[in-house]
């Protein structure tokens, strides 16, 4: 692999098409896709300014990088990725690509990233700021995650999530086999409209939560006090610590918690109407 370092690059394309690199310490100053139509690529301690900087990259290292405002969409179109130990100021990072892994990396706008991924792995991976990340995504292993970005998690299919705090609104919306262990998730309108949804040992935050959901399982988790609506028109098997405020009109199943401030069943409730909801003895 040849070694190309302490350099700086403007200007359109000044790496296209090139092969078996290892960049130290390099700079991509401005212009538009500075690496472009690329296999076997590394850079380490490198700083990207410009656009767009990796397209079309089939196998890539990126590590102890930072990639500045100005280097929004900077990774699409690129497979067999592994970043390390990185800062993102951009936006809109990662779309269109299989097999991307991130370790400790900062992501500090969040808008529209991780669009359209297949096969994702983060671990200890900061999100902020910014919209909808992972929409479209699949198979999504995820351990260690702080994220305060809004809409996360929509549309998604095969996901498993470890020891995350996620603080939002909408999130895990028309998703479907999702799995989170050991988390805090912390929004309203949590799952809406989402199958095949298992949530263990996790604390739950926000308004009419977990509503239009066929398939849920709870196991050991916990309510904030102030959940209210919870389980609207959803098929749930849900096994509660603790208190639950509210539970209104859940579809079918078994609920049972250690106490519960009320249960609304209404004339709007859907058939078979059939839950069995109850306090712990």
């Amino acid at each position: 692999m040849e070694l190309i370092r302490d350099r700086e690059y403007g200007g359109e394309r000044p790496l296209f098409a090139t092969h078996d690199l290892r960049l130290e310490r390099i700079t991509i100053t401005d212009g538009e896709s500075g690496i472009k139509q690329c296999q076997h690529m590394e850079a380490d301690n490198c700083k990207f300014y410009g656009k767009y900087p990796w397209w079309h990259v089939d196998g890539a290292l990126i590590t102890n990088c930072y990639f500045a405002p100005g280097s929004r969409s900077a990774v699409w179109y690129t497979n067999d990725l592994k970043m390390k130990h990185c800062i993102i100021d951009g936006p809109k990072f990662f779309r269109e690509m299989r097999n991307v892994e991130l370790e400790d990396v900062v992501i500090n706008d969040a808008d529209e990233t991780f669009w359209k991924v297949q096969n994702l792995r983060i671990l200890n991976v900061t999100l902020r700021d910014g919209t909808y990340p992972f929409m479209f995504s699949e198979n999504i292993y995820v351990d260690g995650l702080e994220s305060d970005s809004r809409y996360v998690f929509q549309y998604c299919k095969n996901v498993e999530i470890h020891n995350a705090h996620i603080t939002t609104k909408d999130s895990f919306w028309e998703c479907e086999n999702v799995t989170v262990y050991d988390s805090v998730l912390d929004g309203e309108y949590l799952a809406w409209h989402s199958k095949n949804v298992r949530l263990v040992r996790c604390h739950l935050a926000g308004e009419q939560l977990l509503c239009y959901v066929d398939g849920l399982i709870l196991e050991d988790c916990t309510f904030d006090a102030a959940c209210d609506r919870v389980f609207e028109y959803t098929t749930v098997e849900a096994d509660i610590r603790g208190h639950i405020e509210n539970i209104k009109n859940p579809t079918s199943g078994h609920i049972v918690a250690d106490s519960i401030g009320s249960i609304t069943i209404d004339e709007n409730i859907r058939q078979p109407a059939n839950c069995i909801i109850k306090t712990r003895e």
